[in-house]
């Protein structure tokens, strides 16, 4: 059975499970937990990790991850209660997901480093782990071998000659798996619609080199931390140009030293701190940041909002985005820029430097190469968006491939030779990272917060004698209400306390025994008044004192 939670249908979030057995007797393992972010639509959100129940009272044998970036392991510690098990990860993966579980006060973990191209043995699922690229560190594809045929996951994966970090993609392994048989490959969707080929970081760095050069001033290079292979690119660029690099963001500083926990980054000096790096000129320092997104904590938004402790651009400064957008961000990176345009700050983009990013992820020609060494006979796409499941299942079918599906999360299919279908559906869903607790993605909390974010709230306080009637004057406050002055909003505002005190006098006197009638009340004729004067219905919070 394949069973994805998340990372179909979306990109990131990825929570696939594989089980094998009958319904009363199934045993699964998890394939990578990762998590996405919040946008405009999930305010105050920020972490949004797939919803396990389906997990609950099932027999897990082991999490097993496939590479180190937060879309595939960042939802590890938030879960962890509900999916304790089991950890497999190669060496770099393994380092990074310690330090997340131990951020999240989790002590009592069994993570087993996998050596690479190792293998994992967890009853019937036999797990070899083959090299592939990425823009990390150890991606892994997964042989999962079962009594029923042989699955391979591909996790990110795209095809470079000329990796910087790492081994390339283990092609003779792949073509060997596509001789022996494979019954299901379950693949990277991202860049479907993409043709040609990712092209290789190598060029990267030379293009990076190149631009970097030019330039006289302050430098900052902004890229997912996550990408060693960029951090590495940038720093050996800024080798050559003679610049000392500084690390922005604490993102950056983890990478590192996970970096250096491998045997990666060799050759390059340590960075120099943000408070040393004020102490050499100008175009002697580079600083590679955080916050090619947008993201507001990240150290490259600190900077544009003029608010980081210690490093500042000025006028004539550049920054150099080494990144892609994702989608969903235009708004935030947009702003950004334009934050840092305002300081002075010259903006370069893959759009004005073509060369300066590469995607990790496979552009179509490399989806035929990979359809043409493994020969499955199912495709399975994932990590996708709907469009891209179903552009790449229209690839496999060209490509030859006798069967695809395209699941939805919570959609169980059956992976056995003969036709794939899917059996059954399971639940799924988000759960969100709200003040430092999982709540469901259709918690109350969430949705008084959108109502208030396009209607505003008005607070209305009084108080109700022994006799239950008024002590006081009605007190009316407003919050996102729009107004053309302050004598106008006072008088609306008067206006909504004559009408909270006309509708408490019209009401029975038993019917102000009751709390909760009266401020049902209230609500009614204050949404109604507001509905009037606005065209809003704002969320109303009543404050009653008894004296």
């Amino acid at each position: 059975m394949f069973l994805p939670l998340g990372g179909s249908n979306e990109i990131g979030m990825n929570l696939n499970l594989y089980g094998f057995g009958p319904a009363d007797d199934r045993q699964w393992i998890i394939v990578d937990v990762g998590v996405t972010f919040g946008d405009l639509t999930t305010p105050g959100i920020e972490v949004i990790a797939p919803d396990p129940e389906f997990l609950v009272g099932e027999n897990l044998l082991g999490i097993v991850l496939t590479h180190a970036h937060e879309d595939h392991i960042g939802a590890l510690g938030w879960l962890w209660d509900k999916i304790k098990a089991p950890v497999f990860a190669t060496p770099f993966t393994a380092f990074l997901i310690r330090e997340k579980l131990r951020e999240a006060g989790v002590d009592d973990a069994d993570i087993t480093e996998v050596p690479l191209n190792g293998n994992v043995k967890l009853g019937p699922f036999d797990i070899d782990y083959i090299t592939i690229t990425h823009s990390i560190p150890e991606p892994n594809g997964l042989a999962i071998k079962t009594p029923l045929g042989t699955i391979l996951h591909t996790g990110d994966w795209k095809i470079d000659e000329e990796p910087i970090t790492g081994q390339p993609t283990d092609i003779a392994e792949l073509k060997r798996l596509g001789d022996q048989g494979v019954l299901a490959m379950v693949c990277d969707s991202t860049n479907v619609f993409v043709e040609g080929r990712a092209g290789s970081e190598a060029g990267v760095r030379e293009e990076l080199e190149k631009l970097i050069r030019t330039f006289k001033k302050r430098v900052a290079v902004a890229c997912f931390a996550s990408n060693v292979a960029r951090m590495d690119s940038v720093m050996r660029a800024a080798m050559a140009c003679k610049r000392q690099v500084c690390l922005v963001g604490r993102s950056m500083h983890r990478m590192l030293a996970a970096s250096r926990h491998v045997g990666l980054l060799q050759g390059i000096p340590d960075p120099i701190s943000e408070g040393e790096a004020a102490n050499f000129k100008p175009h002697q320092v580079l600083y590679l940041c955080t916050g090619s997104q947008g993201e507001p904590r990240a150290a490259l938004s600190r900077i544009a909002d003029g608010n980081h402790p210690q490093v500042k651009l000025k006028e004539g400064d550049v920054c150099v985005f080494s990144s892609r957008v994702i989608p969903g961000n235009e708004i935030a990176i947009r702003s950004l820029q334009n934050r840092l345009s305002d300081l002075g700050v010259e903006i370069h983009t893959e759009r004005d430097h073509p060369g300066i990013h590469v995607s990790g992820h496979p552009c179509r020609e490399e989806l035929k190469d990979m359809y043409q060494w493994v020969r499955p006979a199912i495709s399975v796409p994932t990590h996708g968006e709907r469009r891209h499941l179903l552009k790449h299942a229209a690839l496999a079918a060209e490509l030859g491939v006798p069967r695809q599906v395209t699941p939805r999360n919570g959609d169980m299919v059956r992976l056995a030779p003969g036709l794939p279908e899917i059996i059954d559906e399971v639940p799924s869903g988000r759960l969100f990272v709200d003040g430092g607790m999982l709540v469901p993605e259709a918690s109350e909390a969430l949705r008084e917060r959108r109502h208030a974010a396009h209607n505003g709230m008005i607070f209305v306080a009084f108080a109700l004698n022994s006799k239950n009637q008024l002590a006081s004057i009605v007190d009316v406050r407003g919050l996102g209400l729009a107004f053309e002055n302050e004598d106008t909003i006072s008088d609306q505002l008067e206006s909504l306390c004559a009408t909270v005190e006309k509708a408490l006098k019209a009401m029975p006197n038993e019917a102000r025994d009751d709390d909760e009638t009266v401020e049902t009340v209230v609500a009614r004729v204050v949404k109604k008044a507001a509905q009037a004067i606005w065209d809003r219905r704002p969320i109303v919070e009543t404050i009653i004192l008894r004296t």
